[in-house]
């Protein structure tokens, strides 16, 4: 099995070394993920300029785009076989909730979706993770699964893994999304030379995460495994739509 490994950390980040050497494990391994950290890029692609991949050693290449540019360019032509499966992460950090509409880490895989290979995001809960084997080792058991029960085509799994030892992480449960607050307000300071800067706050903690969510679910010590689609239609208000426009 051919694996493509992605992620939005870059591709010096402990989480794709360690996920890429357990799914060695399992198959032949590419990583192809950006040149530097690339978190929040979302699904953007990089249409101003072109994109120089590097190939850093046998099986790593580094490109100076976003973690959707590597893993278009990956399947439409950077490698020689197109990859059975994508692999994106092992993130740092979790990616819960409206997370996923900013996450690289997810629109990595979303990318690989899109062009119709099956599809794992996967993320540690931890900013600093210390248990990112147990991760990786759940990861390996979701590739079997899939292997022998393929998911309803435009699916991809959206997989949060509290950052605990394999023995203390608790079963994987399906989750659906949950909902955050708004991020924190924006921080002003200064450069060296006075000028005004801004930071973007940080995230909002959970405002809908109660049972049945991705908050709840890692909160408790399990694995969460959210499908996502690419729909996001609301189709329960086209009608009433229709009418406000009519």
């Amino acid at each position: 099995m051919n694996f493509l490994v992605s992620n939005d950390d870059g591709y010096l980040s402990p989480g794709v070394r360690v996920l890429a050497t357990r799914l060695k494990r399992l198959g032949s391994v590419t990583i192809v993920a950006p040149d530097r950290d690339r978190s929040g890029a979302s699904n953007s692609l990089t249409l101003s300029r072109p994109l120089r991949p590097r190939l850093i050693e046998p099986g790593v290449w580094a490109v100076d785009g976003t973690p959707s540019d590597c893993v278009h360019l990956a399947i439409q032509g950077l490698l020689p076989e197109v990859p059975d499966l994508v692999v994106s992460g092992i993130n740092h950090g979790a990616n819960l909730g409206d997370d996923v509409l900013y996450s690289g880490t997810v629109a990595a895989a979303t990318e690989g979706r899109s062009l119709g290979l099956p599809a794992i995001a996967v993320s540690s809960t931890a900013h600093v993770p210390q248990h990112l084997d147990a991760a990786a080792d759940v990861v390996a058991d979701l590739v079997g699964r899939l292997v022998n029960h393929p998911l309803p085509a435009l699916t991809l799994l959206n997989v949060n893994v509290p950052d605990l030892p394999a023995d203390q992480l608790k079963s994987m449960i399906a989750t659906r999304l949950g909902r955050r607050h708004p991020s924190s307000g924006i921080v002003r300071d200064a450069d060296p030379r006075g000028r005004e800067i801004f930071w973007i706050g940080a995230a909002g903690e959970g405002a809908d995460a109660g049972e049945g969510t991705d908050f709840a679910a890692v909160a408790a010590g399990h694995v969460s495994v959210t499908p996502i689609q690419f729909d996001m239609t609301r189709h329960g208000v086209m009608d009433a739509v229709s009418h406000w426009l009519a």
